[in-house]
């Protein structure tokens, strides 16, 4: 135990010296940083039972979205030395929809969504080398490709009754909240590793045709949870 106390101590002592003697890229009013990450998206969806004629469709069944993964881009401008505003310009990222409840097990389509973000950030510790940041801004959601599978369609077919021949799937646009949280950790004078995290508070409601026609909707909660780790430079 007293080895492994040693160890940790003299390798404490090192991360010290690294990150005191690393070349600080102080932050300032003026300055524009990009942001460039890896992204996870990973839905939280509930108030999800799909409706029809103002009924629940085989209740009870509703639906999830699985996680997908994008890149993205932030480009902020510093208004002052703490203060500046971002610009959240991701790439898109495609998402299966399965059904839950009598609709478990089904594959009901995926769809591909945009997400452009503008956020006011706070910069706590702009001259430090570990630069702690939150902000809180809006987001608008494009939601854009819906498709559904054959499954789906021969599922409504047995749910419904028969005569379902084809399905289809749109899910609205929507304005958000959202709050992210991160840190920018200096390599050196130039370059810095960006870990980020972002929560939009976001609803949505899906439009299910059968055949042409609307036939179900749901309305539901999305509010995915954002995480992300890349690279930042600034001009």
């Amino acid at each position: 135990m007293q080895k492994i106390n040693k160890k940790y101590f003299k390798y404490s002592l090192l991360l010290s010296a690294m990150l005191v003697s690393t070349p600080l890229m102080a932050i300032e009013k003026g300055d524009i940083l990009i942001n460039a990450r890896l992204l996870n998206i990973s839905p939280n969806v509930g108030d999800h039972q799909i409706m029809s004629g103002g009924a629940p469709l085989a209740p009870p069944s509703g639906i999830d979205v699985d996680d997908g993964n994008s890149l993205g881009v932030d480009i902020t401008y510093m208004m002052t030395d703490n203060f500046g505003l971002a610009l959240m310009l991701d790439t898109s990222s495609k998402h299966d929809i399965n059904g839950t409840g009598n609709l478990a097990g089904v594959a009901i389509g995926d769809v591909t969504v945009l997400p452009p973000s503008l956020i006011a950030v706070w910069h706590f510790m702009p001259k430090n080398n570990i630069r702690p940041y939150a902000g809180a801004g809006i987001n608008y959601t494009m939601f854009f490709s819906e498709s559904t599978t054959s499954q789906f369609t021969s599922t409504l077919d047995a749910v419904v009754g028969p005569g379902v021949t084809s399905t289809g799937l749109s899910v609205d646009d929507t304005f958000a909240l959202v709050i992210q949280a991160g840190v920018d950790i200096d390599i050196n004078k130039d370059w810095y590793v960006s870990l980020d995290a972002k929560y939009l508070d976001l609803d949505t409601t899906a439009t299910v045709q059968v055949n042409g026609a609307d036939a179900a909707t749901v309305d539901f909660d999305l509010n995915p949870l954002v995480l992300g780790v890349g690279i930042g430079t600034r001009f």
